[in-house]
């Protein structure tokens, strides 16, 4: 039986830096955060985001959460 085993989690923001005049589309910017504690709730993340941008230019597009996961086959 294979089992899952959280390795990391990462805090991605992803900010609009602007809009495309040539392409039309929103220009975006990704900063991550690694080493976040895996026993973190939504809302704490929600609220270190919203943080974070209180001291940028740029306005929030969207607020991602990555784990990583090491899958293996269980041992007996």
């Amino acid at each position: 039986m294979a089992v899952a085993e959280l390795k990391e989690t990462v805090l991605q923001l992803t900010l609009n830096e602007g809009f495309d005049p040539i392409s039309g589309e929103f220009i975006l910017k990704q900063k991550r955060f690694n080493n976040v504690k895996p026993d973190v709730t939504a809302d704490q993340l929600f609220n270190t985001a919203n943080a974070f941008i209180s001291v940028q230019q740029n306005e929030l597009y969207s607020v991602n959460r990555r784990d990583v996961l090491d899958i293996h086959e269980e041992e007996a």
